[in-house]
């Protein structure tokens, strides 16, 4: 299977203020044709993990041997049920877990490492098709950030995917703010109640029961950062919602972007929009993209959502329908 692998390093990443490298591994899928064509170009999809991944997972073994990602999309190449693309897995690990692809004082500026590092030296490494044809996909995070992105740059994405997205915070975060007050319990009593439960968390051999409370930390660092810190939506020690910091966390939100005439003619503009989620959806993810598809219908915007029988794990098998949507819409 043709992946290479580089190292790239991202001159918006050095000195972020969590001091995670600036220099990332990003594996790229070149289609079987790519060594034998060498005058062509080809459509690119800029792949988008979710939160706690990195870019190498999507080449790690899954659950019962089941196929990679880019062993997804070479079979679907094979059986005729996809055109050749290149697929580039971006890294977008921070210490905190994930960066949500966007730019925040508090981990660092994503979203330019993405926009004016990664993707112009992708354009000059490999032959693709430039602005005619790139798209982005991803899962829950990175399905956060392909919609984010898309929305941003309609001038550089012509279609995205996403697999049960962050969206409609109401419903996919805010069940988990008194979780993380509970979570946040024993650090109370001292000075720095975040920064110790931080501390903990490295130093914890069992890292999985802290995993809940980190994720809402890291959201906060995205959506609310105070310099080089953050502000939590909610009273630590009451959990009563702070609605001004609430309100911070909103301006993010993909359904509350649809409200904003720049963003929402983005999507009238993509030439391919697709969203699923499982209908049995831990963080209610199915029912913001119901949320999106419905606000995006009643301005006369048409969102291809597909719902299955699923959770929010496992679902990798879901790019089987992404992908060639994706190739569908970049080459129209």
């Amino acid at each position: 299977m043709p992946v290479e692998i580089f190292d790239f390093d991202s001159s918006s990443l050095v000195g972020n203020p969590l001091g995670d490298p600036p220099v990332r591994r990003i594996p790229v899928y070149l289609p079987p044709s790519y060594a034998l064509e060498s005058e062509r170009r080809y459509p690119v999809v800029f792949m988008l993990h979710g939160f706690t991944g990195n870019s190498s997972s999507w080449l790690n073994v899954n659950t019962f041997y089941t196929p990679t990602v880019p062993e997804r999309f070479e079979k679907l190449i094979k059986e005729g049920r996809c055109g050749e693309m290149i697929l580039v897995f971006v890294d977008g690990y921070c210490a905190l877990g994930g960066s949500q692809y966007l730019n925040s004082s508090a981990t660092g500026c994503y979203e330019d490492y993405l926009i004016a590092d990664l993707l112009p030296f992708i354009d000059r490494r490999y032959r693709t098709l430039g602005d005619a044809a790139r798209g982005l996909a991803g899962k829950s995070s990175g399905g956060y950030g392909s919609v984010r992105l898309a929305l941003r740059h309609p001038e550089l994405f012509k279609a995205f995917a996403s697999h049960a997205g962050d969206m409609y915070f109401e419903l996919c975060y805010k069940p988990d703010f008194p979780k993380t007050v509970m979570g946040l319990q024993p650090y109370l009593h001292t000075p720095d109640p975040l920064g110790a439960f931080l501390t903990s968390f490295a130093e914890a051999e069992n890292k999985g029961r802290l995993v809940e409370t980190l994720e809402i930390l890291a959201m906060a660092a995205c959506y609310s950062p105070d310099g080089s810190r953050y502000d939590l939506p909610f009273d630590m020690a009451t959990g009563e919602l702070r609605p001004a910091v609430w309100q911070r966390w909103l301006e993010f939100d993909p359904v509350e972007m649809l409200e904003k005439s720049e963003y929402l003619e983005a999507l009238r503009g993509m030439r391919g929009a697709y969203l699923d989620a499982g209908f049995r959806d831990e963080y209610n993810l199915h029912l913001g993209a119901r949320i999106f598809t419905s606000h995006a219908a009643a301005k006369g915007i048409k969102v291809h959502y597909e719902e299955f029988d699923g959770g929010h794990m496992n679902i990798d098998y879901r790019y089987d329908h992404s992908l060639p949507f994706l190739y569908q819409a970049l080459t129209a």
